[in-house]
């Protein structure tokens, strides 16, 4: 299968978080700033140097920031910035359609009701949900 262009949108946002350990780590921060050793605690498996590289490329990408809590030494508590909390969505999608059908893990439910939720596409300007045979023409602007 060829690879998509370099300037496509998925391949621009694969460049930013493109690798496991990294959207790992967003999960990790949805909550709220994590410090280093929470973060290697809530992330079994991972070295402190791979943390480490993770930390500071979305660091460069602006997908979070470090907030010093300590000036000697200093330390940092690692928060998401607003472009990373946008990829709770995304990370919720691709935890649902990980789970795949059978699995253990039934989904996001609806708090109030507890009904399973369902992702569409929604175009506010015609009032309604696009369909499955619509989803061939749709674009990136």
């Amino acid at each position: 299968m060829p690879e998509p262009p370099a300037s496509s949108p998925l391949s621009h946002a694969l460049d930013r978080v493109g690798d496991r350990w990294s959207l790992l780590l967003v999960e990790a921060l949805l909550d709220g700033p994590r410090r280093f050793n929470e973060l290697l605690e809530q992330l079994p498996g991972i070295a402190p140097n791979i943390l480490t590289a993770r930390l500071r490329s979305l660091e460069r990408t602006r997908i979070l920031f470090g907030e010093a809590y300590s000036q000697r030494p200093v330390r940092l508590a690692y928060r998401l910035s607003a472009e990373g909390e946008e990829l709770a969505g995304v990370l919720r999608l691709m935890a649902a359609w990980g789970s795949g059908p059978g699995e253990s893990n039934e989904g996001l439910r609806h708090a109030a009701c507890g009904t399973p939720l369902e992702a569409r596409w929604y175009c506010p300007t015609c009032a309604r949900s696009t369909d499955d045979d619509e989803a061939s023409s749709l674009r990136f602007a």
